[in-house]
């Protein structure tokens, strides 16, 4: 029996992938990266900062120090920090606002879960703090996401039994995650691209909450 469940937040509830597009191109022009795009940006999605860092700075050919990488992550950082001031409750994504309440209402257990450290101000902004029990965010984990740290101990937040959650994601690393978690997942996004999750609906719009508890 599904007693919580537990979102990823970008991509699921809400939607800054603008926001850090925006902020890694101000760092691809200072770095002189002319392939930078929305496309190479799709690589960056449910990937943590670090590696996105990695990513971008293999793509250029240049060999960047330790400190270096640490500095253009914590420009990145700075910028979409920044973005954040702007992120108003629009941004919540389809459904998304319908089934935090209708679970609220229902009893089940709410958490966010997610590598970002910037988790917490964007729920703010957005305005559904008081629907969730928990919120484990990159501040309080080591290990990113494929990982399942994060969800583990979101469960273990809304004192839940891993078996008794089900994880919403729109990541192939984060459904790993949630697999590694023994938890089920609910998909947010297209089965091409989404393979590993149990079930996979465009937005949270596109089920039921008996169906999501039902999975």
């Amino acid at each position: 029996m599904i007693q919580a469940v537990l979102f990823d937040l970008d991509g699921v509830l809400v939607s800054t992938d603008e926001y850090h597009y925006r902020s890694w191109l101000k760092i691809a022009k200072e770095e002189g990266f002319d392939f930078f795009d929305h496309e190479f940006n799709h690589q960056f999605r449910g990937v943590a900062r670090m590696e996105c860092v990695e990513i971008l700075t293999k793509a250029s050919g240049r060999t960047y120090t330790a400190d270096q990488k640490k500095a253009i992550a914590d420009r990145k950082n700075g910028y979409f920090a920044e973005s954040l001031l702007f992120v108003t409750p629009d941004e919540l994504l389809p459904g998304a606002l319908d089934a935090l309440m209708e679970l609220k209402r229902r009893g089940i257990r709410i958490a966010v879960a997610s590598n970002s450290r910037n988790a917490k101000p964007i729920i703010k902004q957005v305005g559904i703090e008081q629907y969730l029990d928990a919120i484990v965010d990159g501040h309080e984990i080591e290990n990113s996401k494929p990982d399942p740290e994060v969800f583990l101990l979101a469960a273990k937040s809304v004192g839940v039994a891993p078996a008794n959650c089900i994880v919403v994601e729109d990541a192939i690393a984060g459904l790993e995650a949630a697999r590694r978690a023994g938890m089920k997942a609910l998909g947010i996004g297209t089965r091409e691209r989404l393979p590993n999750a149990d079930i996979v609906v465009p937005d949270l719009s596109k089920i039921s909450i008996d169906d999501l508890l039902n999975l």
